[in-house]
């Protein structure tokens, strides 16, 4: 008797569950959701990693370094304090992380060297960046090569942490504290980038 008694049950109220899931609105109208939600968790490189990046770019004087995903401003905050460059934007999705890096950058004492701008990256005029730092993911990285051969000048150096741009070979690689940092060249217009092997 209590196996029919459940069996009733779940026949009058399985369609009401059905019917409640499909009528839950989809994520992307859900509250709290943002269309431009990050594509990237928020996962900070070490510091060792950051000055790995930045030497290899060969960051220096007269640069303009852009971090895509600034996260708390450390590279950025970095690029102009240890390696002397001249301006260093970051840029991140999350107004949060914005507000801390801007903090972090008033108490390192270079907020006039410095700016953090809340925004998509693949809606970032990147331009004006010599050097262009990244710790995104790979299927990101892919996505962004085509914005970065077409907006950067021919001699940007752009350095990953931890992930490569597919077929887009690196001019050089290394490892620091046992993490992978990638660096490419921007190429003369025309010129195909070096396939990777």
């Amino acid at each position: 008797m209590k196996t029919s008694s459940v069996l009733v049950l779940m026949l009058a109220v399985g369609p009401g569950i059905t019917w409640a899931q499909e009528a839950a609105p989809p994520p992307s109208s859900a509250p709290g959701f943002s269309a431009n939600a990050p594509e990237v968790p928020y996962v900070p490189t070490p510091e060792p990693t950051v000055e790995g990046m930045l030497s290899l770019a060969g960051v220096k004087p007269g640069d303009v370094v852009y971090d895509l995903g600034s996260g708390d401003g450390r590279i950025v905050i970095s690029a102009v304090r240890n390696h002397g460059a001249s301006r260093a934007v970051g840029v991140d999705i999350n107004p949060e992380r914005v507000k801390e890096a801007q903090d972090n950058a008033r108490r390192a004492s270079v907020e006039d060297q410095v700016e953090f701008r809340q925004g998509d990256l693949f809606d970032a005029d990147l331009s004006g960046a010599t050097v262009v730092t990244l710790y995104l993911l790979p299927t990101v990285n892919e996505r962004l090569k085509p914005k970065l051969l077409a907006e950067l000048k021919p001699g940007t150096r752009i350095v990953s942490h931890g992930f490569d741009m597919g077929d887009w070979a690196p001019e050089r690689q290394t490892q620091v504290d046992g993490r992978t940092v990638y660096l490419w060249v921007v190429p003369e217009p025309g010129a195909e980038p070096p396939a990777a092997r």
